[in-house]
This record gives structure tokens, C-alpha cells and sequence, in this order.
């Protein structure tokens, strides 16, 4: 048997402590299946003002009680605590660094809850927390063979490994996992000065003439991967994808990989989920139709025999491709069809969607916010799952709609590609519907292709059934994960 690999999960965000979105649930799925894999993980994060440490555990450890961090010229005081992410059957250890001004103090993770306004010193409270990672390395007297780095917060790690802290880490591997290129942790020229990097430094963290924690994260890490291999291949080839860090991950092109997450099958799982109406596994699927009588009812639409049922739930922005819904609405609901959908956002994509409920109000309806608990049983309930993504580094959703039997209707990007493929009747192969373009009429064209074959339901079983033996787990994911770990330590 392999020898068990040291490992530091970074990341701004963990469930339970802190989400804000998927970061957080790969930040708790993947340590907890790594460490099933007999692997010693450890995740570290902020802790924000909004995290009880009494609901959460959260205790002293003496040895990490008040160290000096600088930023800059000015000396912090950081406190690293305890807690740990647990299940039935793993258990991994979490360092939580606090600090009273840049983290307690302050509610929201990135921006303040009350106005949506970016903390403006969230260039040092960063700086800080990656300069407190190493440190606690340190001061616990323990080097990881891998630190795992997660998005900009995280980005420079890397670089204060490879830098400031070369001699103490020169052991260690980096991994940096891209989730989002939304956002590159870009800021001002005056912030540079509060890294403490050397000159020599300036020309991998910086990006336009700013600081770009991302940049470094990609510039001095040994891999760079991607929640997905189409995304991994799509940033490398398109500019737009890249959001201006093109070139920079084109030089790294040859470090890069990508590796689909993976679903935390304890939390989305029809067999146990206790949100549904009645649990289902693959050989009791018809009883996914107690879920979407409760769905419709939630709803308010009425219980039709042989219509199927669109589900949707996303943000409502550009990327998620809510307005092909819009611009293909008279096309779609001339289909034997009824949709719903849940998810918030753009104030005009929520009146468009308002305005379709209007006019269709036997077959479309919408809930605007968030509903974790509703989410599971559109999930479990609607006979398909709508995702038109502009882009999509991973997706989540058309992951769980496999497990769920929900048939997924998907644009072929990014993740989307990698998990769904198109139903042949020919062969029975495929698990899904899946349109090329971003095009309304090409959207319409699957919608059609996915109604003629739930018309047949003999053959729509089989393409719920493929969907339901996908292997999804993060099991899948951990154990590529750990090949690439365990390759990397094979290297110098």
C-alpha cells in the first residue's frame, strides 16, 4: 500500500463554516474523500465575523495563539483555531485563522452583507491570511508534501512558498485549482508594497500594472487544474474564457489539467435525501412522480398525465443563458411542456421570467431567492433539467439531475460537456440533450429532441437509467487527485 501523503487544503470558504457557492462544498467534499483514501488532509480558512465558534466547535490551539503577520510594514495579530469537517465516516482537522480587525470584525466574506460593497481592504486581509498559512506550517513544525491553493484568496501562497519562505517549503508541491476566472483578486499598484515581495517577484504577480493574486497562483505553482478538462481546454483557447490571463496560462499550458468535481453523494442522493417526497433509487424510479406532484403543487401549476416537466435552478446572470429562455419563449411553450424555475439575480431577467409566468400560467411558473430545501425537490421532481450556459467551468446541477434521474438539457461547454452526452435511440447510448451553440433555436431543437423521446417511454427509461450509473461521487475525483499528488512527489 502507498504511503499516506501529508496534504493542506487551502480555501476562503468550507462548508459548514462558510459558502457563498460551490467553492465551499469542493473545499468539504474532496479533503473528506481524500482523507477516506487514508491521506493526512488539513483545510485551512479565514474566520469571518459571521462564524459562531460555538455552533462550529471551534477552539484555541496554544502554540498558534497571538504570532506577528506582517502586511506590508504595519504587524498583525493572528490567532490560528481549531475545529474539523466531519461525516459518518471521515473526519478532517481545519485551521481557521482569526484576526479582529481583518476577519472578526467584518460580517460578509468578500463584501459587506448589508450593501454589497467590497471590503476595501480586502487586498490586506488576504495578503494576511496567505502569509498566516505558512506561518502556522511553520509554527506547528509540520510541511505538507502537497499545499492544494483554491481561487484568487489563495493565490499567494504559491509565491510566498516559492519566494520568502523557499527554504522552509522547498519540499512541499503546489497545487492551484481554478474554479472561477470571474474574479483574478485584482488590485491597485498601491498594494503591491504590502506583499513584501521582492522585485524580482513583480513581474509574476502582477498583472496590467496590479497586483493579481491569481497570476501568482498560476505563475508558482507546479500544477494548475480546472473543475473540468473542457474548461481547461477552453481557457487555454479562447482569450474571452481567460478573462486577460491568456497568455499567462498558455505558458503554463503544459501544467494544467483539468478534473471534474464530484457530488457529495451524503447530501444529493435520491435514495436519502429526506427534502423529497418519497426516496427512490435506480430501480424504483416511478416514484419520482410523488415528488413532482408535490413540485407542481408548490408551484401552482396543475398535475398533467404524459406532460413533462422542465426544471431550473440558477443565477439569474449572463452566463447561466436565462435569456435563450426568453428569446425562445414562444417556440418552447407551444411544446407539451411545463418549467419551473428557482434562482435570483438580474432585475430584467427576473421581469422577463415574471412576464412568461404571465402569459403562460398553466405551464410556467417561478420562485425568485433561494430555497436549498425546494432545490432538492426540483431536483427530484421535474422530468429534465435545464442548463443553456454561456459558460460553465463545472455545473453542479446537471450532476445531480443524473443522480436524480432528471434528464439534463445542456449547452456543450465546460463541465457540461464532460458529463452530459447526447441520447442516441439508435444504440441507447448517452444520457442526456445537448446543443452546441449559444442559440435559442439550437436550445429549441434539444427541448424538441427530449420531447419526442419522453413520449416514448420505454426509451426515455433507458436515458434516465444511463444517468443513474454515472459514477458522480467524489470518490471518482479524490482518487485523480491523489494520482496527480502522488506523480508530482515522483518529480524532483
Amino acid at each position: 500500500m502507498a504511503k499516506p501523503l501529508s496534504i493542506l487544503f487551502v480555501s476562503s470558504e468550507v462548508y459548514p463554516f462558510a459558502k457563498t457557492g460551490g467553492l465551499a462544498d469542493v473545499s468539504y467534499s474532496l479533503p473528506l474523500a481524500l482523507r477516506e483514501l487514508g491521506h493526512d488532509i488539513r483545510v485551512m480558512m479565514p474566520k469571518y465575523g459571521s462564524i459562531s465558534e460555538r455552533k462550529n466547535r471551534i477552539h484555541e490551539i496554544n502554540r498558534l495563539r497571538d504570532f506577528a503577520v506582517m502586511v506590508g510594514d504595519v504587524e498583525s495579530i493572528a490567532t490560528v483555531k481549531s475545529s474539523a469537517i466531519t461525516t459518518s465516516r471521515s473526519k478532517v482537522q481545519a485551521y481557521i485563522t482569526t484576526n479582529s480587525n481583518y476577519f472578526e470584525a467584518k460580517k460578509g466574506f468578500y463584501s459587506d452583507p448589508l450593501t454589497g460593497v467590497e471590503y476595501a481592504d480586502n487586498d490586506e486581509r488576504f495578503i494576511f491570511f496567505n502569509r498566516t498559512v505558512l506561518q502556522t506550517c511553520i509554527l506547528l513544525g509540520w510541511f505538507p508534501d502537497i499545499i492544494h491553493c483554491n481561487d484568487w484568496q489563495t493565490g499567494l501562497v504559491p509565491a510566498l512558498a516559492r519566494t520568502e519562505y523557499a527554504t522552509e517549503f522547498k519540499a512541499a508541491k503546489i497545487i492551484y485549482t481554478i474554479h472561477n476566472f470571474g474574479n483574478q483578486g485584482s488590485f491597485p499598484d498601491t498594494s503591491l508594497a504590502k506583499t513584501r515581495f521582492p522585485a524580482s517577484a513583480m513581474g509574476n504577480i502582477t498583472h496590467n500594472e496590479r497586483l493579481n493574486f491569481m497570476k501568482a497562483g498560476i505563475a508558482y505553482s507546479d500544477r494548475i487544474t480546472t473543475v473540468s478538462p473542457t474548461y481547461c481546454a477552453e481557457i487555454l483557447k479562447n482569450k474571452q474564457s481567460s478573462n486577460g490571463l491568456n497568455d499567462v496560462l498558455r505558458a503554463r499550458g503544459d501544467k494544467m489539467l483539468g478534473i471534474l468535481d464530484g457530488v457529495d453523494l451524503l447530501t444529493w442522493n435520491p435514495k436519502i435525501d429526506p427534502f423529497i417526497s418519497k426516496n427512490y433509487d435506480k430501480t424504483s424510479v416511478q416514484d419520482k412522480i410523488y415528488s413532482k406532484e408535490a413540485l407542481l403543487h408548490r408551484f401552482g401549476l396543475p398535475m398533467r398525465s404524459n406532460t413533462p416537466l422542465i426544471g431550473m435552478i440558477s443565477r439569474l446572470n449572463e452566463q447561466k443563458g436565462v435569456k435563450l429562455i426568453l428569446e425562445a419563449a414562444e417556440q418552447l411553450f407551444a411544446e407539451n411542456l411545463q418549467f419551473v424555475l428557482l434562482g435570483e439575480g438580474d432585475p430584467e431577467l427576473e421581469t422577463g421570467l415574471r412576464e412568461i409566468t404571465e402569459r403562460y400560467p398553466d405551464k410556467a411558473a417561478i420562485k425568485i431567492g433561494f430555497d436549498d430545501e425546494l432545490a432538492h425537490l426540483i431536483e427530484a421532481g421535474a422530468d429534465m433539467f435545464m442548463m443553456p450556459s454561456l459558460y460553465e467551468p463545472c455545473g453542479l446541477n446537471q450532476q445531480y439531475s443524473l443522480v436524480y434521474g432528471t434528464v439534463p438539457i445542456v449547452r456543450s461547454t465546460g463541465g457540461l460537456a464532460d458529463t452530459v452526452r447526447e441520447f442516441n435511440p439508435q444504440n441507447a447510448e448517452g444520457n442526456g440533450f445537448v446543443f452546441q451553440n449559444f442559440d435559442s433555436a439550437e436550445m429549441v431543437a434539444a427541448v424538441q429532441r427530449a420531447l419526442d423521446i419522453y413520449a416514448r417511454q420505454d426509451v426515455w427509461e433507458m436515458v434516465v437509467q444511463n444517468g443513474m450509473s454515472e459514477d458522480l461521487s467524489w470518490s471518482r475525483s479524490a482518487k485523480q487527485y491523489s494520482e496527480l499528488y502522488r506523480n508530482l512527489m515522483k518529480v524532483g
